[in-house]
């Protein structure tokens, strides 16, 4: 499988990481959106980051349904998964997943109308709109973590916990002003502990290539 995508986009990190974890090989080609457009759509007429090549070259689309098919791959492999299997675990981690992936939307569009929009373009009552979107997101999702164990679920394959940490540690890079980490220790401290991981520190967040060991 090929994963196409700067490791500066959360979704391509995620993605990353995952396949890491579930065992799955890839090689990741590092191909921006905005600087390598023309080859990027060379693969993808589209030009969707991140981009996932299957082995029998079908191009798949969004994070959350490439890492669906590579669930389903390790699953067929016999290669474990990193959602639970009890319903009522799966639906708690599922809630968590979609808290952190709703902080991430709401965090790149304050990004690009900040960097991509000229300024005197840029409508401050939207930007008003999101931000409150995305501190809401981020509100319930340190609640979320306050009340789960952090060691069980950074030292165990957890989806829940990958999301969440590379949503926290992007809107930290990128909005750091905005999201005062005092006020989100649990997710700061999931974050500076998943940072640590192998699967992590080959997949840092910028503009390398993805290394697994």
């Amino acid at each position: 499988m090929r994963l196409i995508g700067m490791l500066d986009s959360p979704y391509v990190r995620r993605v990353a990481i995952s396949l890491q974890l579930l065992g799955l090989e890839f090689t990741h080609e590092p191909l921006s959106v905005f600087r390598s457009f023309e080859q990027f759509r060379a693969i993808n007429p589209v030009v969707k980051a991140p981009t996932l090549v299957c082995d029998d070259g079908t191009v798949l689309m969004d994070s959350s349904l490439m890492l669906e098919y590579a669930e389903a791959l390790a699953a067929q492999r016999g290669l474990g998964s990193l959602l639970p299997t009890d319903l009522a675990a799966r639906q708690a981690d599922l809630r968590v997943i979609g808290l952190a992936l709703a902080a991430c939307e709401k965090s790149v569009q304050i990004i690009y109308e900040r960097n991509l929009r000229p300024p005197e373009k840029q409508h401050e009552p939207w930007v008003e709109r999101v931000t409150g979107q995305m501190l809401a997101a981020f509100g319930a999702l340190e609640a979320e973590w306050q009340r789960r164990p952090l060691a069980e679920h950074v030292a165990q394959r957890s989806q829940a916990g990958i999301t969440s940490a590379v949503t926290w540690h992007f809107t930290q890079a990128m909005l750091p002003q905005l999201l005062p980490a005092a006020r989100h220790g649990a997710l700061a401290a999931l974050s500076a502990a998943a940072e640590t991981q192998p699967a992590f520190s080959a997949a840092r967040h910028g503009g390398g290539v993805c290394a697994p060991r």
